[in-house]
């Protein structure tokens, strides 16, 4: 049976910095986004799920010259996240932001995948969003904060065997598309940021050899062409530095009035606009058949 949210006590405004609640900050758009908002002068609660792996964090924050409370969150554990939000109130009184970062790649197609390859993929980039977003939106709805999910345009256009990390990533689009008027009503701004190529990420977080011959049984021949064309736009140079992604992170931040979809790069503002005046998807399967022809 559901219930209604109780509403807790507005913040009192004060001179004290506003709290960011950043997720996935191991590395890429994460880190950069958790230094930025440092530097910006956000108090800023870096959260990763295995905290061993905060080196890179705490030096990218030492060559800064700013400060990060790094904390432990597991998005996909209830009780992690419900102990990280709780903790940021208990020891700041508020919560003014959360991004939500934190995702996992998957290289794949439905024959191949194993019913639980999907799940795991739904549960961290779709299911993770939310219970982070629900447990921090009483307390942004204190302070009229803002709720920021970092997408793809993966979540706007489907690409070939990208079709559960596509899925998760529409789905949250899609959630988020619906709960921003609801929000605003209460004063809580919704923003989803869309990067394309970042650096390092599409390699670093597959947890494949794409080195390597692959075998996908019948779909070997279109899976190299699709990785064939993916390196290049990725490690040829072309792909956008995570600082660089971390800046539209800012925007929404930032910004008077956050637009609700933001891209990275003019290339995303590109290939997402593909999307959006395909009416009846044409456009889009000519473009992502060539990538595995």
């Amino acid at each position: 049976m559901s219930t209604t949210p109780s509403s807790p006590s507005p913040v009192t405004p004060s001179t004290a910095p506003r709290t960011v609640l950043i997720t996935g900050t191991s590395s890429g758009i994460g880190l950069a986004a958790a230094v930025a908002a440092a530097r910006a002068g956000w108090r800023t609660v870096a959260t990763l799920r295995d905290t061993s792996r905060a080196d890179a964090l705490r030096q990218a924050a030492a060559e800064a010259g700013v400060e990060l409370d790094i904390r432990q969150l597991d998005v996909t554990d209830e009780a992690s996240v419900t102990a990280a939000v709780d903790g940021v109130l208990a020891d700041y009184g508020r919560l003014d932001a959360v991004v939500n970062n934190a995702g996992a790649g998957h290289l794949g197609t439905l024959e191949n995948d194993t019913m639980e390859d999907i799940r795991k993929v739904m549960e961290v980039n779709f299911f993770g969003v939310l219970t982070v977003s629900k447990a921090a939106l009483p307390h942004l709805r204190a302070t009229g904060g803002r709720l920021i999910t970092v997408t793809s345009v993966g979540g706007v256009v489907g690409q070939p065997f990208n079709e559960v990390y596509c899925a998760a990533k529409f789905a949250v689009e899609g959630y988020m598309e619906s709960l921003a008027p609801v929000a605003r009503t209460l004063g809580v701004s919704v923003s989803v940021v869309e990067p394309g190529a970042v650096a390092t990420e599409f390699v670093n977080n597959l947890g494949v050899d794409l080195g390597a011959a692959i075998d996908a049984g019948p779909y070997t021949a279109a899976l190299h062409s699709y990785i064939d064309r993916t390196t290049k736009q990725f490690l040829d140079g072309s792909a956008q530095t995570p600082a660089g992604a971390a800046e539209a992170v800012m925007e929404a931040l930032h910004s008077d009035r956050p637009a609700f979809r933001i891209q990275t790069t003019d290339w995303a503002r590109s290939f997402v606009g593909t999307k959006l005046t395909d009416v009846d998807g044409s456009a889009v399967q000519d473009l992502t058949t060539a990538w595995v022809a």
